[in-house]
């Protein structure tokens, strides 16, 4: 029988999003459904990590993702993106392959403060070899600063 009790322990200290990742481009794209048009950006604030997972969901012609970067942006609209994390050249060419790369909001901050502007939010830029090669990129903020219910929560559209 389940278990009646509806206790969180996981998604009340961390905010996990999904995204797809449809860059139709071979540079370096952050995280968005259409090339670039809509960006998916997520204020740090309120949290003191942030880690992206990038994972090849079609590879076109044995290509795939070749780096995943963390940004720190200046507004919600992925303003001057500014890299914080580069994971270096990967080979993520086969569907299912998988990146992950990690920072802190302190780190977010000192590149800030070292550029002159005030990052106030985050995001995953990916490069992939071929502008047909699509990504799952799922964002994970941790260690918030207010736990609470929900900070985890199903996305139904």
């Amino acid at each position: 029988m389940a278990s009646a009790v509806t206790t969180q322990h996981i998604a009340s200290n961390m905010a996990l999003l999904s995204y797809d990742h449809d860059p139709g481009s071979t540079s370096a794209v952050i995280t968005s459904p259409d090339g670039g048009t809509t960006k998916r950006v997520v204020p740090l604030a309120l949290y003191e990590w942030f880690g992206v997972a990038a994972m090849t969901s079609v590879s076109a012609s044995s290509s795939g993702i070749t780096k995943v970067e963390i940004v720190g942006c200046t507004d919600s609209t992925g303003a001057n993106p500014t890299v914080v994390v580069d994971s270096g050249t990967v080979a993520a060419d086969a569907v299912g392959d998988f990146v992950f790369v990690e920072c802190q909001a302190s780190q977010v901050k000192e590149v800030g403060d070292a550029a002159g502007i005030t990052l106030t939010h985050v995001a995953a830029r990916l490069t992939c070899s071929n502008s047909g090669d699509e990504a799952v990129v799922t964002y994970l903020r941790f260690r918030p600063k207010f736990p609470q219910k929900d900070l985890t929560t199903n996305v139904i559209s």
